[in-house]
C-alpha cells in the first residue's frame, strides 16, 4: 500500500522550528508498519528534515498573481499521478479536499485545529461534503470532533468515519527524585496562551518561594509581553529535544491558555516527563493529561494559587508527578496502532476478516429491519422474521427490531402517501441513536437503496445483510427484482431457493438459507401421538397480509389437492385456503396442526430447487410426517427415513394411504425428520449463518453448504 501524507503549506518538517503537525507525522511515521510505503509531502525552506521519505514541493518564484496554497495542491496532484498512492492523508487543510478528491483515491483528513474556524469546514454544508469525500476524518481531541459536529444532525455524530486519535509523544525514563525546583512555561508568549497571566503569577511565586526558579520557552514577535526576575529565564525558541530534557527536570509545568486549544502539545509532553501539570479548562487541554490541576476560572490569582499549593504541599506535588508518569498512555505506539488499523482496513476493505473478539464477549449490535406485524394483533406472530430475531437473541446479541410495515402504516400522510419518506427518515434517526454492527433486512421494500448507501457512506463499518423468503422464478420474476434492488449495498444476501438455479451473479455473495425452526414456536411433537382427528393437513393463502381468500382468485394447487381427494376418500383431510374455507393463522394454525399426522408441503407453481415456504419448517418442527416433491432436491439434506419425497400425484396418493395406516413407521420417520431439523436448521444456527457470512468470518461448513 502506498500512502501519501500532505502537510499544510509552509509546515516546517524540520528539527528547526517544527510545528505540532510535523512532530506528530514524524513520530508516527517512523514506527508505522507502513513506514516504507509512506511519502511525506510538504513545503519548507529549512534544509534539515525530520524522519521519512520527504518530498519538498518547490513552487515557482515570483508567483504573486496566483495563490501559493493552490499552486502547492496542484503540484501535489501532479506528483500523485506518477506515485499512484492508495491512500492520501491530508493534515489540517480541509480546503485542499475538493481538488484532491478528483484523484479518486481514499482520502483521510486530519484536524489539528477547530474545524469551524478553518477554510473548507466552517459551514455545515462543507462538513457534510467532507464526510462524503473522505474515508476517515481524524481529530486530535474529542473537543475538536465535537466542534466538527456542531449543528450537524445526530445521524452524523456516531459515524465510523469520525475518529479521535490524540497527538502523542514517546515516553522516556524520568526519575522523579531528580526533579528540580523548577516551573516551566512553553508556548507562544501571547495573550491567547495566557502568558500575561502566567507572567504576573510567576513573579509573585518567585518572590515568595526564593529557592524556586522558572523557565519560559517560546517567542512571539507580534506581542511584547516582558516579565523580569532574577530566578526567571526566558530562553526563546528551543529545539524540541531540548524542551523535552527541560521537562524531565521540571517539577511544575503550566499551560494556561485563554483560547480553546484543540489539543495542547505542551501539557502532553510535560505529563509524559512526570511534571505536575497545571492547565486551564479550555478546548482539548483536559484530554492531554490523566492527572493534574485544572484551573477552571482563569485569572492571575487562581494560577498563582494552583502553583503555590503544589510548592507548599510536596506530597501532593510528587503524587501528581508519579501519577502523570504511571498513567500516561498517549504514546506514539498507542497512536500508531490506531492509525495503522484504519490504514489496514481501508486497504483490505473487501477482504477484511472481522474478529469477533473486538466485541464484548463476541456480542454484536444488530438492527433487524422487517415486518414484525404489530398491526395484525398477533395473527402473524409465528413468522420467519421472528424466528431469525429469536436466533440473534439466543446467540446473546443485542437486537433492535425495526418493523417497517408497521411504521409506514402509522406515518402515512397527504405528503407521504405510502409512508416511505417517514420510514427512511426514522431509520436514519434510529442509526444515530443505536449504531449497529449489522443491519439485517427482510422484505423491507420501502427502505430505499439511497438511504442504505447514505448510511454506508457515513458508517462504513456497518455491515448489511438481507434475507428473502418468496419465490423468484418464472411468474415471480418481480420478486427477483425486489431482491436485487439492494444487492449492491449488501455484504451478504440470503434466499430460500438455491441461488445457482436462479442464475445470480456469483460475485454478489448470495447464499441459500433454509427456513428455520424455533423451539419457542414449534412446540408440538406429533410423532409421539397415535390418535388424531385428521390424517393430512394442508394450508395455503392468497397472501399473508391479506389474511383471507381473495374473491375470483384461483390457485393451481386446488386442482392438485382435489385430485388427491378423489383418489383417497378414506383419508381425513384438514384443508385451509381453498374450497371457500378461509386460511388460518397463529394459534388457530397450531391447534389445527396438532390434530394431523401428516403435513403436505405443496408450493405454488413449478417446483424450484430447495424452495419451500416456511410451512415446511412449521410442519416438520411440530413433529408431523412431511411430504414434499422430490424435484425440490430436499434429498440433498434428508434421507428417505426422515421425510417423504414423492414423484407425482399418484405416488403422493399412495404414500398418504400408506402412512395414514402405519402409525409406527410414520412416527419413526417424523421423529427423525424433527430431530434433524432442530439439530441443523434451528433459528440460532440460521442466525449464526447470517452473521458469519455477513461479517466474512471463517467457520466450519454449515450442514447445507
Amino acid at each position: 500500500m502506498n500512502i501519501s501524507i500532505l502537510l499544510p503549506y509552509k509546515e516546517n518538517y524540520s528539527p528547526s522550528y517544527p510545528g505540532a503537525v510535523s512532530l506528530f507525522v514524524d513520530a508516527t511515521s517512523k514506527i508505522s508498519t507502513y513506514k516504507n510505503s509512506i511519502t511525506i509531502f510538504g513545503n519548507t525552506n529549512f534544509k534539515n528534515r525530520l524522519y521519512g521519505n520527504y518530498n519538498n514541493i518547490k513552487l515557482p518564484k515570483n508567483n504573486f498573481l496566483r495563490s501559493q496554497s493552490s499552486s502547492y495542491v496542484n503540484k501535489f496532484i501532479e506528483l500523485q499521478k506518477d506515485l499512484n498512492s492508495d491512500v492520501i492523508e491530508i493534515h489540517n487543510r480541509p480546503n485542499y479536499i475538493s481538488k484532491i478528491s478528483t484523484l479518486k483515491k481514499k482520502i483521510v483528513l486530519y484536524f489539528h485545529n477547530d474545524p469551524t474556524s478553518m477554510l473548507g469546514s466552517k459551514k455545515i454544508s462543507e462538513r457534510i461534503a467532507l464526510l462524503n469525500c473522505c474515508e476517515k476524518i481524524i481529530f486530535n481531541s474529542q473537543w475538536s470532533k465535537n466542534r466538527f459536529l456542531k449543528s450537524l444532525k445526530n445521524f452524523y455524530h456516531k459515524s465510523d468515519k469520525l475518529q479521535v486519535i490524540h497527538q502523542s509523544i514517546n515516553q522516556t525514563t524520568t526519575d522523579i527524585k531528580k526533579k528540580q525546583k523548577l516551573i516551566t512555561f512553553v508556548g507562544k508568549l501571547n495573550l491567547a496562551k495566557g502568558y500575561d497571566l502566567f507572567g504576573a503569577a510567576i513573579i509573585k511565586i518567585l518572590n515568595k518561594h526564593k529557592d524556586w526558579k522558572a523557565i519560559v520557552i517560546g517567542d512571539e514577535p507580534r506581542e511584547k509581553l516582558y516579565f523580569e526576575h532574577n530566578n526567571l529565564k526566558v530562553l526563546g525558541f528551543l529545539e524540541h529535544t531540548k524542551v523535552l530534557n527541560i521537562f524531565k527536570k521540571t517539577s511544575i509545568a503550566v499551560a494556561c491558555s485563554r483560547w480553546d486549544e484543540p489539543f495542547g502539545r505542551t501539557s502532553l509532553e510535560a505529563s509524559s516527563r512526570g511534571c505536575a501539570v497545571v492547565i486551564s479548562n479550555r478546548g482539548g487541554l483536559p484530554e492531554t493529561i490523566t492527572n493534574g490541576v485544572i484551573v477552571r476560572n482563569l485569572n492571575i490569582q487562581n494560577i498563582y494559587s494552583a502553583i503555590d499549593i503544589l510548592i507548599e504541599n510536596k506530597k501532593k506535588r510528587i503524587t501528581l508527578q508519579k501519577l502523570s508518569l504511571n498513567n500516561f498512555y498517549l504514546t506514539d505506539h498507542y497512536a500508531v496502532k490506531k492509525i495503522d488499523l484504519y490504514r489496514f482496513k481501508l486497504f483490505n476493505k473487501n477482504n477484511f476478516k472481522i474478529n469477533l473478539k473486538k466485541f464484548s464477549n463476541d456480542k454484536l449490535k444488530i438492527l433487524h429491519v422487517t415486518n414484525f406485524n404489530e398491526r395484525h394483533n398477533g395473527r402473524l406472530f409465528y413468522n420467519t422474521g421472528k424466528r431469525i430475531n429469536n436466533g440473534f437473541v439466543r446467540l446473546g446479541h443485542s437486537v433492535l427490531e425495526f418493523s417497517d410495515r408497521d411504521i409506514v402504516s402509522y406515518y402515512r400522510s397527504i405528503n407521504d402517501l405510502n409512508g416511505s419518506k417517514a420510514l427512511n427518515r426514522k431509520l436514519l434517526e434510529v442509526i444515530s441513536n443505536y449504531v449497529p454492527d449489522i443491519i439485517v433486512i427482510g422484505h423491507a421494500d420501502l427502505i430505499k437503496i439511497d438511504t442504505l448507501k447514505y448510511i454506508k457512506k457515513n458508517y462504513p463499518d456497518i455491515k448489511f445483510a438481507q434475507w428473502f423468503l418468496d419465490r423468484m422464478d418464472t411468474q415471480w420474476s418481480f420478486n427477483k427484482k425486489r431482491f436485487l434492488d439492494k444487492i449492491d449495498v449488501m455484504d451478504a444476501s440470503f434466499c430460500t431457493t438455491d441461488p445457482l438455479s436462479l442464475n445470480f451473479d456469483n460475485n454478489k455473495q448470495i447464499h441459500f438459507m433454509p427456513n428455520p425452526v424455533d423451539k419457542s414456536f414449534e412446540k408440538l411433537k406429533n410423532f409421539q401421538k397415535t390418535y388424531f382427528n385428521n390424517d393430512v393437513f394442508f394450508a395455503m393463502s392468497h397472501g399473508v397480509h391479506r389474511g383471507v381468500l381473495k374473491k375470483g382468485k384461483f390457485d393451481d394447487r386446488e386442482n392438485f389437492i382435489n385430485k388427491i381427494l378423489l383418489k383417497s376418500q378414506s383419508v381425513r383431510f384438514d384443508l385451509y385456503g381453498m374450497n371457500n374455507r378461509q386460511p388460518i393463522w397463529a394459534d388457530d394454525f397450531i391447534n389445527a396442526v396438532s390434530q394431523s399426522k401428516i403435513g403436505l408441503n405443496l408450493s405454488q407453481g413449478k417446483t424450484a430447487k430447495y424452495y419451500s415456504s416456511d410451512r415446511f419448517a412449521q410442519l416438520i418442527g411440530n413433529g408431523l410426517l412431511v411430504m414434499i416433491d422430490e424435484k425440490t432436491k430436499f434429498n440433498d439434506f434428508f434421507d428417505k427415513d426422515e421425510i417423504i419425497l414423492y414423484k407425482n400425484l399418484t405416488d403422493l396418493t399412495e404414500q398418504i394411504l400408506k402412512y395414514t395406516n402405519d402409525d409406527k413407521l410414520r412416527k419413526n420417520i417424523a421423529k427423525k425428520g424433527y430431530d434433524k431439523y432442530f439439530k441443523y436448521f434451528n433459528s440460532s444456527i440460521i442466525s449464526d449463518f447470517i452473521i458469519k457470512k455477513t461479517l466474512n468470518i471463517k467457520h466450519n461448513k454449515f450442514y447445507w453448504e
